[in-house]
């Protein structure tokens, strides 16, 4: 468990640095450079994922709470939600009228789903830990970029139909694969 909650702090403070701490953050960058610390930055993300992975198959899960016997349909359904806002979220799209922080607010989403979904301490550590984190960065990047400027450039009905598509096939790969990725099968034993 100890790798696991490691991962999951790891990429937690990795990520918030800029938003909560950035005297900090300007100090390691002058000190070591804009380029070795984007370096050490990614190293460091790496490092928490491997962290997480290897953490979450090393652990025996073990029941905390029963989740809701609808809580696995509605994740799933959520899990198309989630990767939109995951890809549109560097692009233009009409979604960015209502949501100001798309993929936090994807993770956000992906990791309440999972919660809904699985009861288990594995999968409380790790989603609710990465809730916790999606919450906290979207107040706190919110704090500091200010007022909210919403685009007054939207992208043609075409590009955000292709943008559903390709949240839609995306979806069915990572359906097909999550057994591999995550080492539970969705459907099926």
């Amino acid at each position: 468990m100890g790798m696991l909650i490691a991962g999951v702090l790891l990429w937690s403070i990795v990520h918030l640095m800029k938003s909560v701490t950035p005297g900090v953050r300007a100090g390691i960058v002058t000190k070591l450079g804009a380029g070795p610390h984007q370096g050490l930055v990614a190293l460091l993300i790496v490092t928490s994922l491997a962290l997480m992975i290897f953490g979450w198959r090393s652990i025996v899960p073990e029941f905390v709470y029963d989740p809701p016997s609808w809580g696995r349909h509605l994740n799933m359904l959520l899990m198309i939600l989630a990767i939109y806002l995951f890809g549109v979220a560097q692009g233009k799209s009409r979604i960015k009228q209502w949501l100001r922080h798309p993929m936090l607010t994807g993770m956000a989403i992906w990791a309440g789903g999972h919660l809904l979904a699985n009861g288990d301490n594995r999968s409380l550590v790790l989603f609710g830990g990465l809730l916790v984190w999606a919450l906290v960065s979207i107040i706190t990047v919110s704090r500091n970029e200010g007022a909210w400027q919403k685009p007054t450039v939207f992208p043609s009905a075409g590009r955000e139909i292709l943008s559903v598509v390709i949240a839609l096939i995306l979806y069915g790969v990572l359906f097909g694969a999550h057994r591999w990725i995550a080492g539970v099968p969705l459907v099926g034993g």
